[in-house]
């Protein structure tokens, strides 16, 4: 992919030809890490078909920078090779005069089920449904409900979605698979064939909901019905697929205080930004804890053994903010060579950002750090110097804990080994010592020393 930059702007000509060759997935990849104008160049080279297969493929940031290149009348090509779904999750990234006037000039059935699908939210059964799915009557045959498949336009049927038997109110009582349609002989009575629907969702349900019950009933498709149950779309195991690596991949980023973007493609003051509240929590907890252990463990005041459990009091805080930077470094960057996020030749950028990133985390905090613990450590006859001492302490374990948890997840991948298995217990283990380790040397430089 890389011959693909320097074909654009050396032989534009000859890229229609080259784009020919590259399947859709790998452009919308190489489309999401290579934005601005050779992305755009690239989609402006494909026609109609292969532009709906990038859209299919991209992600939403790749998607919402592509479609406004898109004039009306191009749209409306684009949006006839993808199903009803898909169109009106690419209707989401144009204006709405824009996306008005397409759904005037679509086909009148066509349209119609797009405006209904724009209708629900996003996160719920409606939004995450299809309405390119087949029914056939109860008192069908099998050889009847393959003639009427074969009268459909293939782009009209999601072929996850199977085959659903409907009552005259459209009431959805079965379900015929693929494979059932091709084995079963064609005079046998659709009703002797259908798997019966376990259960049924309304379009207003969770999304989240709807992929539990796809999972717990080993579903292909699930029926989504209107309030008197009639059938009006279908959310495939596919679709439930995808909604259980969305939440599952936001979970986890919210637990070690990420955002869901990209991280490693995030400039460096933003990933700071979203990082710092969880940190600013460490630090809140840290004071608490060391104030706890301050009334618990009282000592003589100016006393060289007041001093050490003074110092003592604020290893938690040392290693809790430690800890979690490096966590969160590792965490983003094991889900991004899981993804593909970060190739080989962006290791050395990547590693780079994370250490600043870290670098400017324990800067805040240890500031922070530093005038709180002096304005708490009054009774001490430096109590200036021993702020200084805790907040330099932070500010290094934090930088440090930042460059473990970005080198051993990609040692881990340079030796072969699975970084989510190894970068976990042993950055929390090093980190742990490490931070402890700065911390001692720092009190015995700044405060032992001079006591």
């Amino acid at each position: 992919m890389r011959a693909l930059a320097s074909l654009i702007d050396s032989s534009p000509d000859t890229l229609p030809a080259f784009l020919a060759e590259i399947h859709a997935a790998d452009l919308a990849a190489w489309m999401q890490y290579n934005s601005g104008p050779h992305a755009g160049a690239v989609f402006r080279a494909l026609d109609a078909e292969a532009r709906a297969d990038i859209f299919e493929f991209a992600t939403d940031d790749v998607a919402s920078e592509l479609a406004p290149l898109l004039s009306p009348s191009e749209l409306i090509e684009v949006l006839q090779f993808l199903g009803v779904d898909e169109a009106v999750d690419l209707l989401t990234h144009v204006e709405a005069h824009v996306a008005e006037q397409v759904l005037a000039s679509a086909d009148t059935e066509r349209a119609a089920d797009m405006r209904t699908l724009r209708g629900f939210a996003p996160d719920t059964a409606g939004g995450l449904m299809t309405t390119d799915f087949a029914t056939v009557g109860l008192a069908a045959h099998i050889g009847d409900a393959i003639k009427d498949l074969r009268q459909e336009d293939e782009r009209t049927i999601d072929e996850e979605a199977g085959l659903f038997v409907v009552d005259g109110a459209g009431v959805p009582l079965g379900w015929i698979s693929d494979r059932d349609l091709i084995t079963t002989p064609i005079h046998t009575p659709v009703q002797d064939v259908m798997a019966e629907i376990p259960v049924t969702v309304l379009a207003i349900e969770d999304q989240e909901e709807v992929a539990i019950l796809v999972t717990r009933y080993n579903l292909q498709a699930l029926a989504v019905v209107d309030g008197s149950g009639a059938l009006i779309g279908v959310v495939t195991s596919d679709d439930a697929s995808e909604v259980f690596e969305e939440e599952a991949e936001e979970d986890i980023r919210r637990i070690v205080g990420t955002s869901t973007g990209e991280q490693t493609h995030l400039p460096i003051l933003v990933r700071v930004r979203q990082r710092l509240p969880l940190q600013a929590l460490t630090v809140l907890g840290g004071l608490v804890t060391a104030f706890i252990l301050r009334l618990a463990m009282p000592g003589s005041e100016g006393s060289s053994g007041s001093l050490n459990a003074d110092v003592l009091r604020y290893i938690p805080i040392i290693i809790g903010l430690a800890g979690n930077v490096g966590i969160q470094a590792s965490t983003i960057l094991v889900r991004a060579f899981a993804t593909g996020e970060v190739s080989p030749d962006r290791e050395s950028s990547v590693f780079v950002s994370e250490v600043l990133t870290g670098v400017l985390i324990g800067l805040v905090c240890g500031v922070g750090t530093a005038v709180i613990s002096s304005m708490m450590e009054t009774h001490l006859a430096d109590s200036m110097t021993f702020g200084i001492t805790v907040g330099v302490s932070v500010t290094l374990a934090v930088a440090w804990a930042s460059v473990l948890g970005s080198s051993i997840p990609m040692l881990c991948r340079r030796i072969g080994i699975d970084p989510a298995i190894v970068a976990g217990p042993f950055l929390i283990t090093m980190s742990d010592i490490s931070g402890i380790a700065i911390f001692m040397l720092s009190a015995h430089l700044l405060l032992f020393a001079a006591a």
